[in-house]
């Protein structure tokens, strides 16, 4: 086993590729800091890490994002892999993906509120219903009616 130690890797210009382990690599590669393992690429690629909870376990990646507007016209505020949303009606929206997911096998987790302080949550509702969208639904706690939101929130974890 061949050992190198060095302080940085930078490319001379434009981009690179670092390779580690090599196309002979069969078991996983370790990266280490303080000599503690910090991250490791298992031999099915998986990637996993220690965010100081004092064990490497896999990541599990959000595949995608949005924080919106979801009262009058749909404005999405902020977002990744999210390309649009579409309005279907009261407390009805599609949040459409730019990068499939490769099944529909994911979890979405939402919240909302009728005020960007946070004040009279409301329910909401996703669901994943194909690799390229999230159904969305949302109504008063109260009384269960559709409603629009002023602060949508909806993330896909796979």
């Amino acid at each position: 086993m061949s050992k190198l130690e060095t302080n940085t890797i930078d490319t001379i210009s434009g981009t690179a590729n670092l390779t580690i382990g090599g196309a002979n690599n069969t078991g996983s590669t370790t990266i280490k800091t303080n000599n503690t393992d910090a991250v490791t690429i298992d031999n099915s690629q998986n990637l996993k890490f220690n965010s100081g909870f004092g064990s490497v376990a896999t990541a599990y990646g959000c595949r995608a994002w949005v924080n919106f507007d979801g009262s009058g016209t749909v404005a999405i505020r902020d977002s990744g892999n999210v390309t649009s949303i579409t309005d279907n009606g009261t407390g009805l929206y599609v949040v459409n993906l730019t990068v499939a997911l490769t099944d529909t096998n994911a979890c979405s987790t939402s919240s909302g509120s009728n005020s960007t302080a946070g004040s009279d949550n409301r329910c909401v509702c996703a669901t994943v219903t194909s690799t390229t969208a999230v159904d969305v639904r949302t109504g008063n706690a109260a009384s269960g009616s559709p409603v629009d939101i002023v602060v949508g929130n909806v993330a896909v974890f796979r």
